[in-house]
């Protein structure tokens, strides 16, 4: 971009203002505070004055492991996000969709390590960030890419009372850039323009071009050796400090109108009048309407050469804060209110140390040229050796100084300043698993958990924190995410199981199937512990419950919670087997079961057989016992009768066992066929047809034509599809004949 000396100013000038008016001293005192966390916890006048007396500086670094305990907390109750639907235009099966979103982009950004070094930011330094944004490097589509920020290098609002950044009037991240990445990013011709800076332009400040230092605010570096390099070389390696400026404008902006749920989305700004018809005919429910909204206006510089200046294609800021404490615009962490307890167990430690030291050794009294074998210089530095030997001119010439006693209750100190370590940060013995023997085991938990309490306020901010990046990346996916897409997501972390899904995938019926763009939906963040003895709490729990209590747990939910290292295959290799152990009895029960019945309705047939049987026999003898004044035809009417009534109960009874032999059958083979398809789709998913729309680096660019690529498909194996039956050890074959 030209040069634009008066918004440049504008940006210099706010950023100014900020670093002048808070930043500055939020940056020293956060310096300190990594300073003690790392253990460099001595004032350097205090070590001189130390060393000058020749006296130890002891450094007790209790902040490192109070901390660290702190960190495990979090770390042992990571977070899961899921979406439900809020409104009419939601659904369900949409809100999973994009849950399983987010966890692909958590598993692509590596969150959950992100997410530990923010909240140790937050807690160490009182502020921790994420920056949120789209990335075109691995994909021309934009991928969501979430980054920790360098708490020194981002400047908010100094006007800010909220946790919540959408409640800031704007937000500045400043870093420092060698011409050749200006380059990479912003162009050639303005990494020209800075190349040729000797010094930064009027009228920006001493920490606008700099040398060779990266720290912010530092003075410029002076006597760089230019005998040594050239002057190109010496260009290229010095900083210039960027400043990105994220604030906010109201604008006119175009919207899609939902006219079924009155919801309204922000058409996207890359998008010509083409793909706006295109997709309002796909979704005839919206229209377009022009609302004034509070925008976010996106502007960089250096010095001042304006590098970017455009609205900023997201909702949000890219920023996203976090504060253990935050109380009216002011952060407070857990380190700095430790810094004054540390300092007193160093100075107390240190001073016990040197009485220690000098009660060997504590200095002598001698009259001048006294001594015969050796000089005072030697006797200073060999006094306290065993075996010494003094001579004398005279006995009362020398006297040995008295060490000075160990003042009453300096230990008492130590141990107040140990003590109110614990009580500030809220870290307790039963915490840090330093209980007493003694104690009950109920008593340690109760303990445990009342410390824990203490920190309820850290730990609920910081899912404050995962709230605002969930709806930051919901944000982003609905409004970029809006082609089709065949997204990879890590199901199960315990057994890293991976499932494919196709979102805004187009129907034949004219519909979008996991149509991200539309309705609104709530987010739920949870937490979920991860500690090493949560797998083994849940492991004797189900092995428990199914030997002492007979719930009937299977062997897969058995072996997901243990510590097996092949567990994954191990359940992978029963599943490819055919079934699991308990699938395959089940299945041999379910057999049994309907052999049972069978049985039990040809056993009932016989019965009603030699029921006819008896009945026909009694009746021949009926009919013979008839005198013979009854006369031959009605003897013949009644046999005939007889014989009829045989004939239809018998064809009643061959009806009914035909009727259940056919419906067992078909319950048989539906059951067969249902196991066949479980079995083919867990050895081989076909992969759909993939359309891949590319675009340019830029979003704001018009995309490029489509050009669609297919995935073979995967065929199925031909011969393994009957191995849950056929390897069964029960015979079923008669089951499968014609008949009786």
């Amino acid at each position: 971009m030209p040069v634009n000396t008066a918004l440049a100013a504008q940006v210099w000038d706010r950023y100014a203002w900020l670093r002048d008016n808070g930043h500055l001293d939020y940056v020293k005192k956060a310096a300190k505070c990594e300073d003690f966390f790392a253990g460099l916890q001595w004032d350097q006048n205090d070590l001189a004055l130390l060393k000058a007396q020749r006296r130890p500086a002891l450094t007790i670094n209790k902040i490192i492991s109070t901390i660290s305990n702190v960190m495990g907390e979090q770390i042992f109750n990571r977070t899961d996000i899921a979406f439900k639907p809020r409104n009419e235009g939601a659904t369900s099966e949409v809100a999973d969709a994009l849950t399983k979103v987010f966890m692909q982009v958590a598993d692509n950004n590596q969150l959950s390590w992100a997410r530990s070094d923010v909240f140790t930011d937050g807690i160490v330094t009182s502020r921790g960030f994420f920056d949120v944004r789209l990335d075109f490097t691995d994909s021309l589509r934009g991928e969501v890419r979430i980054e920790q920020l360098n708490p020194k290098n981002v400047l908010i609002d100094s006007d800010a009372d909220e946790y919540d950044p959408d409640k800031w009037n704007d937000v500045l991240i400043t870093k420092w850039m060698s011409p050749d990445q200006i380059e990479l990013l912003y162009g050639k011709a303005d990494a020209e323009l800075l190349r040729s800076r000797t010094d930064s332009y009027y009228p920006y400040g001493y920490d606008s071009i700099d040398i060779n230092r990266d720290r912010f605010g530092s003075a410029r570096a002076v006597g760089w050796p230019l005998n040594t390099v050239t002057q190109q070389e010496y260009n290229n390696v010095r900083n210039i400090r960027v400043i990105e400026r994220q604030w906010k404008k109201l604008d006119k902006v175009l919207h899609f109108v939902d006219l079924e749920t009155g919801d309204t989305r922000v058409v996207p700004t890359d998008w010509d009048e083409e793909r706006i018809a295109q997709h309002l005919a796909q979704n005839p429910q919206l229209a377009t309407t022009k609302k004034l909204i509070q925008r976010i206006r996106w502007t960089v510089i250096a010095d001042n050469v304006v590098l970017h200046d455009d609205w900023s294609p997201y909702k949000h800021f890219t920023v996203v804060p976090y504060f253990p404490y935050f109380r009216r615009g002011r952060t407070v962490g857990l380190v700095e209110n430790l810094l004054g307890p540390q300092e007193l167990l160093n100075k107390v430690s240190s001073q016990e140390l040197h009485v220690v030291n000098t009660s060997a050794n504590s200095g002598w009294k001698v009259k001048r040229n006294a001594l015969t074998n050796m000089s005072t210089a030697e006797l200073e530095t060999r006094g306290a050796q065993s075996g010494l030997v003094v001579e004398l001119d005279d006995i009362n010439n020398i006297e040995k100084i008295q060490p000075n006693q160990t003042p009453t209750g300096l230990d008492r100190v130590s141990y107040k300043a140990e003590e109110h370590i614990k009580s500030i940060s809220g870290v307790s013995d039963y915490m840090q698993g330093f209980a007493r023997e003694d104690v009950a085991a109920k008593s340690v938990q109760t303990n445990k958990q009342s410390g824990q309490a203490n920190l309820a306020k850290v730990m609920d901010n910081m899912n404050r924190s995962d709230f605002i990046l969930a709806r930051t990346v919901l944000d982003l996916v609905q409004e970029y995410y809006t082609e089709q897409r065949l997204l990879y997501i890590t199901t199960d972390r315990l057994m890293n199981t991976t499932e494919q899904m196709t979102v805004n995938q187009p129907t034949p019926e004219g519909r979008i199937a996991n149509d991200l763009t539309l309705g609104e939906y709530a987010i739920v963040v949870t937490n979920q512990p991860e500690r090493d003895t949560f797998e083994d709490t849940q492991f004797d729990q189900a092995v428990r419950l199914r030997t002492e209590a007979g719930v009937q747990i299977p062997d897969k939910y058995i072996l997901q919670s243990s510590r097996l290292k092949e567990k994954a295959q191990i359940i992978s290799e029963m599943e490819q087997a055919g079934q699991t152990p308990e699938a395959q009895q089940q299945a041999e029960l379910q057999m049994r079961a309907m052999a049972a019945d069978v049985a039990a309705k040809e056993a009932e047939a016989t019965q009603k057989g030699s029921d006819a049987q008896l009945k026909q026999a009694k009746a021949q003898k009926e009919i013979a016992s008839i005198g013979q004044d009854s006369g031959q035809n009605e003897m013949a009417m009644e046999q005939q009768k007889l014989e009829a009534e045989m004939a239809m109960e018998q064809q009643k009874l061959d009806q009914e066992f035909q009727l259940k032999q056919e419906q067992m059958n078909r319950e048989f083979e539906l059951k067969r066929e249902q196991l066949q398809m479980e079995m083919a789709l867990k050895r081989s998913r076909p992969r759909p047809l993939v359309w891949r729309q590319y675009t340019t680096h830029n979003p704001r660019e018009r995309r490029l034509p489509l050009r669609q690529r297919r995935v073979p498909r995967l065929k199925p194996p031909s011969k393994e599809l009957d191995n849950a039956f056929r390897n069964s050890t029960t015979d079923f074959s008669w089951l499968l004949g014609s008949g009786r």
